[in-house]
């Protein structure tokens, strides 16, 4: 699957903006996606880094129109954590030498919520 069919829709609510200042950001995802391809295409689309990924399946709701009764359909919703103060890391390479890797992430999304 390509990140696009993977991440549907952000989902706006007062908990999922209140999660925005710790760097959780919510998601609509495909029902099949794993918390890797989450991750995966949250890092491809937005050029973050993801810490975490939880995910719940959310169980669709009885709605009645008139006499009929009917069922929503069940949903996937991921809460991905991101790295808000990415950094430089340092590893030993080969021979003892000290080596930085410094990729360029972004600290926060800025197509959510149109902003």
């Amino acid at each position: 699957m390509s990140p696009e069919d993977i991440i549907l829709a952000p989902v706006i609510t007062e908990k999922s903006n209140d999660g925005l200042q710790a760097g959780k950001y919510t998601f609509k995802v495909n029902k099949k996606a794993t918390k890797v391809d989450i991750r995966n295409a949250v890092e491809k689309l937005f050029e973050v880094k993801v810490l975490n990924v939880n995910t719940v399946m959310v169980k669709g709701k009885e709605k009645r129109m008139g006499k009929t009764s009917g069922k929503t359909p069940d949903w996937k919703k991921a809460i991905v954590t991101i790295d808000t103060n990415p950094s430089e890391k340092t590893y030993l390479a080969k021979g003892g030498k000290e080596t930085k890797v410094s990729k360029k992430y972004k600290d926060s999304i800025e197509h959510f919520m149109g902003a």
